[in-house]
């Protein structure tokens, strides 16, 4: 038999085995949990597809490889979305499924949000739960067609994501032409972005066109954890990557420790003032989903200033009812006798947006304003450990954005955004009222009159921003969720944390200055710096003197014990070449 003959037979034989793969739907898929970077939650999943284990295909890009060679890509991909809902893991009606399809499969005539609609409904699932994830995006070659084709599905429900972001120049004219719902950033340009600032700065650049287009950004392929921890600070709103969750076929559980950490970075990125999403909410009536509709309209008739009501299963909300839209319903000729005796969750709205009451106000609100114009207005749930807490007007919403907005701004300091004098003794004077052991730690830049003076204003203010930023970083990977970083002015900060360990936390704010202030320096060299008072002084540069005040609370202190303690421990600090901490236990 010659070569050209056994190639033939391998081939055909593949074909056989691919065929009959498709005939049997023999693959299934896995899911990738995407977490939300607010509150450490599975957000949704990535459906992947996976070939039968013992088969050539069993990999997904050999699989597609060969479906696009043999003209069989369409029939390939109808299998993959069937799997991917048939097998579907999601835990509530909010989560979402993502469902990758090439760009090739939008002009095919084939592909009808119809087809797709009847498989959602067999297995108990509605557009709004199905993202749409385009791959491939250098075939599209007609723009105009592909918005024409997804704004017929955006009316069905579904929602759009580009992936790849940022590997490329088609990723940029996709999302400038599709405008999606979503951008899936790619894993080259998140892969070491907390040691690369060229990444920094392109990923900042992503986020602010984001916040502008009301689209959420996903980051992707996170293996590090001070990957996670720079990719929250900078503001992204979802995380996927092996570090929080692997493909498989259950439901995910994401790592307590990744959790806090999202958790407590939020809270370091409101270190400018913030409000949790629960600080507005406030009672609602609500009712059981199997209660008669006769029951709700009774209600909203003898309370005319109630615009709506929350719709309940065992006390976790399953449903919202808008006063106007009930009376909407009843409102034809018949709908009347039709409805009146049948149970709310007939006619409720079924996926309202419902948010946990740790979301912060600002992210609900891009939440909400991103819903279709009929319901924008909509109350927003809040929720409690799943359980239903109360409700927040967008009216209310909107109000408190700006007045935290207005109250940051005057009390902020203007060059890191940090707060300042004021949030700062208000964040003291409360701890000492709690009478609850905290920690105090002073920072204080050693020689950076001499850095200024040497290397300019301007690369000043930028080794000012550096050492605000690893105070926060460092508070995020070793301090507690309620921790706190302020400004006190000029190169003076304050860190106010309840970690069990604070000299781990000086350690590691000693350890993050000392790994990047070397890249402030430009390359030169020199022996001698200059103190404030003009002396000349042996050293390597600008280092890093912390005092930090233990306060055990076993006894009163005041603020200006704290204050007092802290400078007699800056003095001891300021004494020895290097970044160094000392410590003292007062109260």
């Amino acid at each position: 038999m010659t070569q050209g003959m056994m190639d033939m037979g391998i081939q055909s034989e593949e074909l056989l085995q691919f065929y009959d793969i498709i005939e049997k739907g023999s693959i299934y898929s896995v899911y990738q949990p995407i977490v939300s970077m607010q509150d450490g939650l599975v957000m949704g999943y990535e459906a992947l597809i996976r070939g039968p284990k013992d088969s050539n295909f069993h990999s997904p890009l050999t699989m597609f490889q060969f479906a696009e060679q043999h003209g069989e890509l369409y029939k390939l991909e109808q299998l993959t979305r069937e799997k991917a809902i048939q097998g579907s893991i999601l835990e509530h009606p909010q989560q979402l499924l993502f469902i990758n399809i090439s760009s090739h499969v939008l002009y095919d005539p084939g592909f009808v949000p119809g087809k797709t609609l009847e498989i959602l409904q067999k297995y108990g699932l509605r557009p709004n739960n199905v993202v749409f994830e385009i791959t491939e995006r250098t075939s599209i070659e007609d723009f105009s067609l592909a918005q024409k084709i997804l704004a017929h599905y955006r009316k069905q429900g579904y929602r759009i994501a580009i992936d790849d972001a940022g590997a490329g120049y088609s990723s940029m004219q996709a999302i400038a032409e599709l405008q999606p719902d979503f951008i899936k950033i790619d894993r080259s340009l998140i892969q070491d972005i907390h040691i690369n600032k060229v990444k920094e700065y392109i990923l900042e650049t992503f986020v602010t066109f984001a916040q502008k287009m009301n689209i959420s950004l996903i980051a992707e392929g996170i293996e590090h954890v001070d990957e996670l921890t720079k990719l929250a600070r900078l503001g992204v709103h979802y995380a996927q990557g092996f570090l929080l969750g692997r493909p498989q076929a259950d439901p995910a559980t994401i790592q307590d420790s990744l959790k806090m950490l999202i958790w407590q970075q939020r809270k370091v990125q409101g270190g400018h003032m913030t409000w949790a999403i629960g600080d507005l909410k406030t009672p609602v009536k609500v009712f059981d989903k199997k209660v008669p509709i006769s029951e709700v309209a009774d209600y909203f008739k003898k309370n005319q200033e109630s615009v709506g009501a929350v719709i309940v299963s065992e006390e976790e909300p399953v449903g919202l009812m808008m006063r106007d839209r009930l009376f909407q319903q009843l409102a034809g000729q018949y709908a009347f006798s039709l409805f009146w005796n049948r149970t709310i969750d007939n006619i409720m709205d079924d996926s309202p947006l419902i948010v946990d009451e740790f979301i912060s106000v600002e992210q609900v609100s891009q939440m909400a304003t991103s819903r279709s114009i009929h319901h924008l207005y909509d109350l927003v749930i809040i929720t409690s450990s799943g359980k239903m807490a109360g409700i927040a007007s967008i009216r209310a919403i909107l109000e408190s954005i700006t007045n935290v907005r207005m109250e940051s701004a005057r009390v902020a300091n203007p060059l890191t955004g940090l707060p300042g004098n004021l949030q700062i003794n208000r964040e003291l004077n409360k701890r000492i009222h709690e009478s609850k052991p905290f920690h105090v730690v002073y920072a204080d830049l050693d020689y950076f009159k001499w850095f200024n003076d040497r290397f300019g204003f301007q690369k000043g203010d930028q080794l000012i921003q550096y050492t605000a930023d690893i105070m926060q970083q460092a508070i995020s990977v070793c301090g507690t969720p309620l921790d706190f970083v302020g400004h006190v002015g000029g190169d003076d900060f304050i860190a106010i944390s309840s970690t069990d360990e604070p000299e781990l936390l000086c350690q590691e704010m000693i350890r993050r200055f000392e790994m990047g202030v070397q890249m402030f320096y430009e390359d030169e060299e020199w022996e001698y710096v200059w103190d404030r008072s003009g002396n000349k002084v042996k050293s390597e540069g600008v280092t890093l003197s912390l005092s930090l005040v233990v306060c055990t609370c076993e006894s009163p202190i005041s603020l200006e014990h704290i204050s007092q303690t802290a400078a007699a421990l800056k003095k001891k600090a300021k004494a020895y070449p290097g970044s160094i901490y000392y410590f003292q236990n007062i109260g």
